[in-house]
């Protein structure tokens, strides 16, 4: 892409230069050696390249060159001001504004960009900058919320056009030197006018307000069944540890030959047959005396680690008829020992 050669009186704030930068081929075009000729009062020869840089630059140049780029019709008060009228024509008259939108040519380029380059009037960009200070603005804070920054945020809503607004400059093909008038004055022909309105327009933006603040929400995961114990709740407000309760049954009944070593509440008939208990006989001669603390408790067998039995109530069945007097140790010795009764 070809660069951009703009003159120092095409940027912001920058002076009319008396002379307008005006670049020509070597092959002058007809059309401009017509127009040329229809605007001259006085009759120049342009018979060269050199005759028709010098014709068109002194025409560009003259302080009357002033084009009408577009015309633009703008309200005179904000819309809560706005006067309302059965008749339109009044309320046109006394509502909008018809503001001339005029430039002067900084540039002309029929070498490398074939364009034409246009700067606003001093008169038109202050008669913008009141109507987007007066006008624009106020409408932009009227339709929008309040928040702490607004007044902010329109002030630099305004100083933004204010540095568009001189930085605007309007190409357009060379063509557009066939709408060159008398004393270098012309207006913008095809339509193009209707393009300057638009870029002007775009150039006054809206206030925008800032976008709402989204509120993290923060939600507990659920408790579902195969969640691990140490759960956000557990974790939350520890508890102390209760001792798991203890069924009635296993509980054991004081008695002498009970040890200190018993820790364990695990009943005492796990690894015990029926066929194991024996009872004393009748006499000391013949066996040890009877004791009912063996039944419960021994020494030997909290020794060893007793793995868990059943409820009594599923012992029943063993312990009903089908369990003789064999299995207690009575067959040999019941005649006897009910003898010594």
């Amino acid at each position: 892409m070809p660069p951009q050669l703009l003159p120092a009186s095409a940027a912001a704030f920058a002076p009319r230069a008396s002379s307008v930068n005006v670049v020509l081929g070597s092959k002058i075009e007809p059309w401009l050696t017509q127009t040329l000729k229809r605007v001259n009062k006085v009759k120049r020869p342009l018979n060269s390249v050199p005759q028709h840089h010098r014709c068109l630059t002194e025409i560009l140049s003259s302080p009357n060159a002033i084009w009408t780029l577009t015309s633009m019709m703008l309200p005179k008060l904000p819309d809560s001001e706005l006067r309302t009228d059965s008749n339109p024509l009044v309320e046109a008259m006394f509502n909008y504004q018809l503001i001339h939108v005029e430039a002067y040519i900084v540039h002309v380029d029929m070498v490398l960009r074939n364009e034409v380059a246009y700067k606003l009037t001093p008169d038109t960009i202050e008669a913008l900058i009141q109507y987007h200070k007066d006008i624009h603005c106020v409408n932009a804070k009227a339709g929008t919320y309040e928040w702490s920054e607004k007044e902010q945020q329109a002030k630099k809503l305004h100083e933004d056009f204010i540095q568009a607004i001189n930085r605007f400059v309007y190409r357009t093909h060379v063509s557009a030197l066939e709408g060159l008038e008398e004393e270098g004055a012309g207006e913008l022909l095809c339509g193009k006018s209707e393009e300057v309105k638009n870029n002007i327009t775009g150039l006054m933006k809206p206030l925008l307000p800032p976008p709402p603040r989204i509120v993290d929400v923060v939600r507990q995961p659920p408790l579902l069944p195969s969640s691990p114990v140490g759960s956000i709740w557990s974790q939350s407000t520890p508890s102390p540890a209760l001792p798991a309760p203890v069924e009635a049954w296993r509980v054991l009944p004081s008695s002498p030959s009970v040890t200190s070593s018993a820790e364990s509440n695990t009943p005492i008939w796990a690894n015990m047959a029926f066929s194991e208990v024996q009872l004393p006989s009748p006499t000391p001669s013949y066996s040890q005396p009877y004791s009912s603390a063996g039944l419960f408790y021994s020494s030997s067998m909290a020794s060893a680690p007793i793995p868990a039995l059943p409820l009594p109530s599923m012992l029943a069945p063993q312990c009903g008829v089908s369990v003789g007097y064999g299995g207690f140790g009575w067959d040999s010795r019941f005649q006897e020992y009910a003898a010594t009764m």
